[in-house]
C-alpha cells in the first residue's frame, strides 16, 4: 500500500463529545451507543465500587456530589460538550430538587450543560404529553416506591407497574421478561409506558412493544441520550420509536403501518442469558403494594425474580 495515498483521506472527520458518568457496574455501553449518531462519540467513565446491592442506600452513594465531581474531573480531558449521569435511582433517589442539585454539581465542575436520566425522564413525558403511566423496574418496591415519589412530584401518576424485586445482575435480564412486564403494567388505558434502569436491555423491544400496546415507551438508556443529543442540537438514532419519530406516536399517519411489528412473534433475546440463581433475590424492608410486586394488576405472564437484579 501506497501510505502517502493517506494525506488525501482528509480525516478523521471532527466528533462532537457526550460524557457519561455510569455506576460501577453499567455493563450497556453498547446500548447506549446504538442511540447515537456517526458524527458524536460517547466517554464513559464509572463510580468507584462499593460493596452494596441495588437499594436505595447504593442510589444515594453513588450520585454524592463530591463522587460527580471527581467522574467529571476524569472526563474534561476529552472535551465533552454535554454531561450525562445515566443511572435513574441515583438520580431520581433525592427528589426533584436532588436531580437539579446533580447536574448544577456536574456542570459547576464540567463547565457544559448536564442531564440525568430522571431529568430526561420528566423531559420525555413533558415531549409526549404523558402525565398517567405504567411503569415497568427491575428494582425491589422500595426503590420502585422512591421513583413513583418522584414522578408525583413532577405531577406524574403512575396508574399500572410491574417490577422485579432484583439487587444485581439486571443486565442478564432477557428482552421476554422485560415485554412481559410491559403487558402486565400497561393493562389500562395510560399516555405512555416507562422502562427503568439503565442496566436494563430495552433498545430493540421498544418499537416491538409500541406497536403491540399501541402507545409510546420510553426506557431510561434511550430518554438520556434523546436528552444529551438534544442539548448538542442532534438528534438520537433509533426505528420506529416514538420519543425519536414525531411521525411515530399515537394520531400520526405512520403510526398506523407499525402495527405489522406485533405480529413478529418472539422478541430476541440480548446477547447473554440470565442465570437463575439458587435463591431467591433479597427485597426490602417495605411491604408490598396490594396484588403482591405488581400491583394490584392481575400477572399475565411470568411474574417475580427470574434472574437476579443489578443496578440502576
Amino acid at each position: 500500500m501506497d501510505v502517502t495515498s493517506f494525506s488525501t483521506l482528509g480525516g478523521p472527520h471532527p466528533q462532537r463529545g457526550v460524557g457519561v458518568v455510569a455506576p460501577f457496574d453499567f455493563a450497556l455501553d453498547r446500548e447506549l451507543w446504538r442511540w447515537v449518531p456517526d458524527e458524536v462519540s460517547l466517554h464513559l467513565t464509572r463510580t468507584p465500587y462499593v460493596p452494596v446491592e441495588v437499594s436505595l442506600d447504593l442510589a444515594r452513594l453513588v450520585s454524592e456530589h463530591e463522587t460527580l465531581a471527581e467522574a467529571v474531573r476524569a472526563l474534561t480531558a476529552a472535551e465533552p460538550e454535554v454531561l450525562a449521569y445515566a443511572c435513574t435511582s441515583g438520580s431520581f433517589v433525592g427528589g426533584i430538587a436532588g436531580e437539579r442539585a446533580m447536574c448544577e454539581a456536574m456542570s459547576r465542575e464540567g463547565s457544559v450543560a448536564s442531564v440525568t436520566t430522571s431529568g430526561a425522564l420528566l423531559e420525555a413525558l413533558d415531549e409526549l404529553d404523558a402525565r398517567r403511566i405504567a411503569l415497568v423496574t427491575p428494582y425491589t418496591w422500595s426503590v420502585t416506591q422512591s421513583l413513583e415519589e418522584y414522578l408525583a412530584e413532577a405531577g406524574v401518576s403512575v396508574v399500572g407497574r410491574a417490577y422485579l424485586g432484583l439487587t444485581r445482575h439486571i443486565w442478564k435480564v432477557p428482552y421476554r421478561d422485560v415485554a412481559d412486564m410491559a403487558r402486565q403494567a400497561a393493562s389500562g388505558p395510560v399516555d405512555a409506558l416507562f422502562i427503568s434502569c439503565t442496566n436494563l436491555p430495552t433498545y430493540d423491544v421498544i418499537p416491538q412493544l409500541e406497536a403491540e400496546l399501541r402507545m409510546p415507551v420510553i426506557s431510561a438508556n434511550q430518554v438520556t441520550m434523546w436528552s444529551s443529543l438534544r442539548r448538542l442540537g442532534t438528534r438520537a438514532v433509533g426505528p420506529y420509536q416514538a420519543l425519536i419519530d414525531a411521525g411515530a406516536r399515537p394520531g400520526t399517519a405512520d403510526f398506523g403501518a407499525l402495527g405489522a411489528l406485533g405480529a413478529l412473534g418472539e422478541l430476541a433475546e440480548p446477547p447473554v442469558s440470565p442465570a437463575v440463581p439458587p435463591g431467591a433475590a433479597p427485597s426490602d424492608s417495605l411491604p408490598d403494594p396490594p396484588g403482591g410486586p405488581s400491583g394490584p394488576t392481575e400477572p399475565t405472564g411470568p411474574a417475580g425474580p427470574t434472574a437476579e437484579g443489578g443496578w440502576t
